[in-house]
C-alpha cells in the first residue's frame, strides 16, 4: 500500500498558515485511502457484484418456484361437477361424458377422472390410468382437524434458509474484509512502508483509518445486499416473509457493523506480529475460527433454542444468533438491546487490545512477535 504523506505532515489552515495534521486527520486520510483502493480493485467490485446477483437471485429464483406449483388437471363428468367445483386444490377440466374423459386422461391432459356415483359416499369415483392419483385423492379426502400442541412459528425449512443466509454473509464479508485488513498490514511491513508512514502518523491513527475504512465498505455492503433483499421480496410479492424477515434484517446490520469493527482490529493486530505474507494465516487463524464456528452453529443448531440462545450473548456470534432469534421470534423485545451493550463493551475493550499489540509490533521485523510481548511493549 503506498500512501502520499506529503499531505498529512502538513495542512493548510484558514489564515493561509500552515498546521500539523490532527488526529482526525490522518484518521480520514487513511480510510479515505483504504476506501479508494478497494473501489479500485476489479477482484472486490467483482466480488461484490456476484454475491448481489446472488441474493437477487436467490429471492427472484424463490419466487419463481413458488409460483411454479401447479394443481392437479381432472376431467369432470358432467354430474361431479358440484364436488369438484369448490375444491381449490384441483384444477377442473369439463368432459362431456365418460369416454371423452377416458381420451384426456390416455392423452396426458389430466391426471384423474372424476365422474358421478350414486353408490359412493361422496357421490363421485376417481378414475386413474396406471396408478393411484394420490394428490387427487387426498384433495377429494375429508381430513380431521388437526392440533399442534407446540406449533412452530415458522416453517423449518424457512428458518434453515433464513440462518444460512445470516451466516454466510456474515462469514464471507468478515472473511473478505478481515483478510484484507491482514495483507495490508504485513504488505507495510514487508515493505518497509510503515516506518515512512509511522513518521507522519501515529500507529493509532494508522491502525484507526484502516478498521474505518475497511468497515464503511463492510458495512455498506450488508447494507447493500440487505436493501436489495427487501426489494427484491416487496417486488415479486413475498410480502408475508417480508413481514418477518425485515426486522431481523435490520438488527442483523446493526450487529454486523458493530462485530465487524472488532473483527477489523483482531485481524490487523494479529497481522501486526509478522513479516511475511506466508506468515499471514498462522497468527490470523483464531480470528478466523471466531467467524467460521457462529457461521457453522447457526447452520446445524438453527432449531435449538438453548444455542441460539447462548450464541446471541455471545460477542463473536452474537451478529448471527439474536437475528436468528428475532426472526423466529423466541427472543423478547428487550434482549438485542442487551445483546448489543455486550457486544459494545467488547468491541471496545478488543479494540484497546488490538491497538495495543498492533503499536508495539508494526515496528519489529524478521522473527514473529510473540503474544505476551505485544501486549507487554
Amino acid at each position: 500500500m503506498s500512501l502520499d504523506t506529503s499531505a498529512s505532515r502538513t495542512t493548510p489552515a484558514a489564515d493561509g498558515e500552515r498546521r500539523t495534521p490532527t488526529f482526525i486527520d490522518s484518521v480520514t486520510l487513511i480510510a479515505g485511502r483504504e476506501i479508494s483502493m478497494r473501489l479500485r480493485s476489479k477482484a472486490f467490485l467483482i466480488s461484490t457484484g456476484v454475491l448481489m446477483l446472488a441474493v437477487l437471485a436467490s429471492v427472484v429464483l424463490g419466487s419463481v418456484f413458488s409460483s411454479q406449483a401447479d394443481l392437479p388437471k381432472v376431467a369432470v363428468v358432467a354430474g361431479a361437477t358440484d364436488v369438484v367445483a369448490g375444491n381449490a386444490a384441483l384444477e377442473a377440466v369439463a368432459a362431456a361424458d365418460q369416454g371423452e374423459a377416458e381420451q384426456m386422461l390416455r392423452d396426458g391432459d389430466v391426471e384423474a377422472i372424476v365422474a358421478p356415483a350414486a353408490s359412493e359416499p361422496l357421490g363421485v369415483v376417481v378414475y386413474g390410468l396406471d396408478s393411484t392419483p394420490n394428490s387427487v385423492v387426498s384433495a377429494l379426502s375429508v381430513n380431521p382437524t388437526v392440533e399442534l400442541l407446540d406449533p412452530a412459528a415458522v416453517d423449518p425449512m424457512l428458518a434453515y434458509f433464513v440462518a444460512f443466509g445470516f451466516g454466510i454473509v456474515f462469514f464471507m464479508s468478515a472473511i473478505t474484509f478481515g483478510s484484507t485488513i491482514a495483507q495490508s498490514v504485513v504488505e507495510e511491513k514487508q515493505t518497509r512502508v510503515v516506518e515512512i508512514l509511522l513518521s507522519t502518523v501515529s500507529a493509532r491513527a494508522l491502525l484507526t483509518g484502516k478498521v474505518i475504512g475497511n468497515s464503511v465498505l463492510a458495512f455498506g455492503q450488508i447494507l447493500a445486499i440487505a436493501v436489495l433483499a427487501i426489494l427484491g421480496l416487496m417486488l415479486t410479492g413475498q410480502r408475508v416473509l417480508l413481514g418477518g424477515l425485515g426486522t431481523s434484517v435490520i438488527w442483523f446490520v446493526v450487529f454486523f457493523a458493530i462485530g465487524f469493527v472488532m473483527l477489523a482490529a483482531l485481524f490487523a493486530a494479529t497481522a501486526a506480529l509478522v513479516s511475511r505474507a506466508e506468515d499471514i494465516g498462522s497468527v490470523t487463524t483464531p480470528v478466523t475460527m471466531l467467524v467460521m464456528i457462529p457461521y457453522f452453529l447457526v447452520i446445524f443448531f438453527n432449531d435449538n433454542p438453548l444455542v441460539l440462545t447462548i450464541m446471541s450473548y455471545v460477542p463473536f456470534s452474537a451478529p448471527v444468533g439474536m437475528p436468528m432469534r428475532v426472526f423466529l421470534g423466541t427472543a423478547e423485545w428487550w434482549e438485542p438491546f442487551v445483546s448489543l451493550a455486550i457486544l459494545l463493551a467488547t468491541a471496545a475493550l478488543a479494540v484497546a487490545i488490538g491497538e495495543r499489540m498492533y503499536r508495539n509490533s508494526l515496528l519489529k521485523t524478521g522473527a514473529r512477535v510473540p503474544f505476551a510481548e505485544a501486549l507487554r511493549g
